[in-house]
């Protein structure tokens, strides 16, 4: 949902071997003596295997000779490969863990490091518009298209109307993204992942881990992409539907707006007041700016059957609401995401 520059609120709507030698048993040759009454050689393969010249008979007799040779020495190929494979496969499987494990642990090394750097730059007075820019940047995702998404492209989008506001972020976190990048660079579409997610727990929100390895979009989304603040409750769930989303998580997604000036509790703590504000629909008093509280597309959720049921949950238990929000975080700062491989 479009927040307007001067009032920071969490988007959501579009304010958002070896091998054996051959054995021939033809190829031994023995040396006969034959009795005494007798020295001629018999006519028999031995002596035509010694220089006489080659008959039918002796061809086909080689030829079985070579052929039952040539499937004893497959057999032993066969035992040897049998013999070395569970080997093999080990060394494989041990091979294909340490890189898994070399490249977890580099992941783990630059998350911390990015996660330091976003710390010193976001505060709690930040952290509203912080979050906004993660929706802003996936909420492009469609999936019948497969494009958009968290890629990174909303740092060539910040002159959309729906974008409005969301420089300051950009310009914020800028500054922590070129001390990561001088030790490791990082891509855009992670660094905001990551900082949304630091928005929160910074706010008193749930941990939210955040896996690496986004790759950055060197062009803009289509523009379009993002729910509109007019849109009624049918409205939001069919947007959310094209992006994977589903009413629950649509409904969970939308407690970011506890954060920021709209009015829905401290501006500065995330927690589920969102989701109690909602209930007493402060915009149908007259009294004071109480018509001023949240977005339409905010008030047309609690409207809504399927939403209201979720709204009532969430606002009645809020370690449902954490845990709830923080799968839905993880699944949007995901979508339609291209990853680098190892």
């Amino acid at each position: 949902m479009m927040a307007s520059p001067s009032s920071p609120t969490i988007p959501l709507t579009c304010c958002s071997s070896s091998s054996s030698s051959s054995f021939h048993p033809s190829s031994r040759r023995t040396k006969f003596e034959l009795p005494a009454k007798s020295q001629r050689s018999p006519p028999s393969l031995i002596t035509s295997r010694v220089g006489a010249p080659d008959s039918p008979l002796s061809s086909i007799a080689a030829d079985a000779a070579s052929s039952a040779g040539d499937r004893v020495s497959r057999r032993r190929k066969l035992i040897s490969v049998a013999a070395t494979l569970p080997f093999l496969l080990q060394l494989r499987g041990y091979v294909e863990e340490g890189i898994i494990a070399d490249a977890a642990e580099l992941d783990n090394d630059e998350y911390t490091m990015i996660k330091e750097e976003v710390r010193k730059v976001v505060s709690k007075a930040k952290a509203a518009g912080v979050l906004r820019l993660v929706f802003h940047d996936a909420g492009t995702f469609e999936m019948g298209e497969n494009s958009g998404g968290m890629n990174g492209s909303i740092v060539y989008e910040l002159e959309r109307p729906e974008n409005a506001g969301l420089k300051k972020p950009v310009k914020i976190l800028e500054k922590a993204k070129g001390e990561v990048d001088a030790r490791r660079p990082v891509s855009w579409a992670d660094m905001i992942a990551v900082a949304g997610a630091e928005a929160v727990s910074v706010c008193e929100g749930p941990i939210i881990p955040v896996v690496l390895g986004r790759l950055d979009s060197m062009k803009p989304d289509p523009e379009g992409r993002l729910p509109e603040e007019t849109l009624d409750a049918f409205g939001l769930k069919k947007c959310f539907q094209r992006k994977g989303l589903s009413t629950q998580e649509l409904v969970a997604l939308s407690g970011a707006h506890t954060l920021g000036s709209k009015g829905f509790g401290n501006p500065v703590v995330f927690d589920n007041s969102y989701y109690k504000v909602l209930l007493e629909k402060p915009w149908m008093s007259s009294a004071g700016m109480s018509g001023m509280i949240g977005l339409p597309s905010d008030r047309a959720l609690v409207e809504d059957d399927q939403c209201l049921r979720w709204i009532e949950k969430y606002a009645n238990d809020q370690n449902l609401f954490f845990k709830d929000f923080k799968n839905a975080y993880v699944k949007l700062v995901n979508s339609g995401a291209r990853w680098r491989s190892l």
